[in-house]
């Protein structure tokens, strides 16, 4: 059994990370001036010191192998077409055009709940937040200043939107992983998930109808060119008939490209320029892809996990005490991870067992370690999704994080859950 020291000791990259990233932030009084992949360097380093009793090769080699990880690599092909994507279709003019057919049709001041309800059910028909972003943050980036809004406030839609569906979606890795874990099935675990988080999205949605002002617009916008839209919109169909999103964005970049082409906006050196501007604003968001890996490597091979896992199972005594250790330990070690699905497998068959020696419907097990995920996943600033979205509208994840009303609702409705065990059935 790892004794309280070394499990504190094999958890500290996760501390230093975040206090070079927040408090070395909070003293500087910027968030840009510590840059994310500084703070992830560092905790590599130091926790290439943890790794008692191998070659500093060795350690090395544990480093790489988590930064590695096909799960690591898989997403790196998503954010590099993303990229390529975002800037193509920038470039050949379908986001402009996108947005001059939004602005004209919907009014100004549902234009927020309007995206937030797109954002739902596009991620809820396609299975990933990061999909549901990658579609479209580009547009709203484009889209906030000519409405009033701030960038990040109106990007925060976007990723909140996007976590309902991964939160609720039948073909969602959380949803799958979660109900796989607990073995119930995917509608039962829909019907619980969705009374426990239904309330914060009417909230989020009254937020954006009631609580918010845009500015006014006329709706002057040319929609001469209304057919520039169409690799845009083609990339948002394909990802809700249930593509995969490595061949929706390879398909989406063709068609970006082709019609460019043809229609005179781009040429064959615009091409390859607007292809090398999208890899390259992704190469930060790739780098800290790769760190968090072989972080949470270091922390594994240090037992680390099997520490936390240890700790927070002790000492339960009811009913609503196990719910709230599935919840804690779920959170933490999304906290950790900074992967939802990852941290849903690494709980799963504790919180199974958990739920068989408590007595509870495997279906509310399966709905708390899915909505404590997303919670934690939609929150903190190096996570996949906040990554994705900060790098696309070309903002900090700190500025978005503060308006991220849906993800912050949804743990709020979690503790009421746990509190009060509902649903009761």
């Amino acid at each position: 059994m790892i004794s309280n020291k070394k499990g504190l000791l094999a958890l500290s990259p996760i501390a230093v990370l975040l206090t070079i990233y927040l408090a070395g932030a909070y003293f500087a009084g910027d968030f840009y001036r510590v840059p994310i992949t500084v703070s992830f360097f560092a905790a590599a380093i130091y926790g290439l010191f943890l790794l008692k009793g191998k070659s500093f090769n060795d350690r090395v080699k544990v480093v790489s192998e988590g930064a590695s990880h096909p799960d690591i690599m898989y997403m790196i092909w998503i954010f590099c077409l993303a990229g390529i994507f975002a800037a193509s279709a920038k470039a050949m003019g379908a986001v402009d055009a996108t947005v001059a057919l939004t602005m004209k049709v919907v009014p100004s001041n549902f234009m927020p709940a309007g995206i937030f309800i797109a954002s739902c059910f596009i991620s809820m028909a396609i299975g990933t937040s990061v999909g549901t972003i990658v579609a479209l943050t580009p547009m709203v980036t484009v889209m906030a200043p000519q409405i009033g809004c701030e960038t990040a406030w109106l990007v925060a839609v976007v990723v909140g939107g996007a976590f309902f569906g991964d939160n609720l979606s039948f073909i969602s890795d959380t949803t799958i992983a979660a109900t796989q874990s607990q073995g119930c099935k995917m509608s039962d675990k829909f019907k619980t998930n969705f009374l426990i988080v239904v309330p914060a999205a009417i909230a989020t949605l009254c937020i954006y109808i009631f609580g918010t002002s845009t500015g006014e617009y006329a709706a002057t916008h040319d929609i001469h060119e209304w057919y520039k839209a169409l690799p845009y919109l083609m990339v948002i169909i394909l990802a809700i008939s249930g593509m995969n999103v490595l061949m929706v964005l390879l398909l989406g970049i063709l068609a970006a490209n082709i019609m460019g082409v043809i229609c005179g906006s781009m040429e064959s050196l615009t091409i390859f320029t607007a292809m090398g501007d999208g890899l390259g604003s992704m190469m930060e968001l790739i780098l800290v892809t790769m760190l968090a890996g072989g972080v949470m490597n270091i922390i594994r091979q240090a037992r680390g996990f099997d520490y936390l896992i240890r700790v927070l199972t002790s000492g339960i005594k009811s009913k609503r005490g196990a719910e709230g250790i599935v919840a804690l330990l779920t959170a933490f070690t999304n906290l950790c991870t900074a992967n939802n699905t990852i941290a849903i497998l690494t709980v799963g068959s504790i919180a199974r067992d958990l739920s068989k020696k408590y007595s509870i419907s495997p279906r509310k097990t399966a709905s708390i370690m899915d909505t404590a995920s997303c919670f934690v996943q939609g929150i903190i600033p190096y996570g996949a999704q906040l990554l994705m979205a900060s790098g696309l509208a070309a903002v900090s994840p700190i500025e978005i994080i503060p308006h991220l009303y849906y993800p912050m609702g949804i743990g709020v409705m979690l503790i009421l859950a746990i509190l009060f065990r509902f649903p009761k059935r």
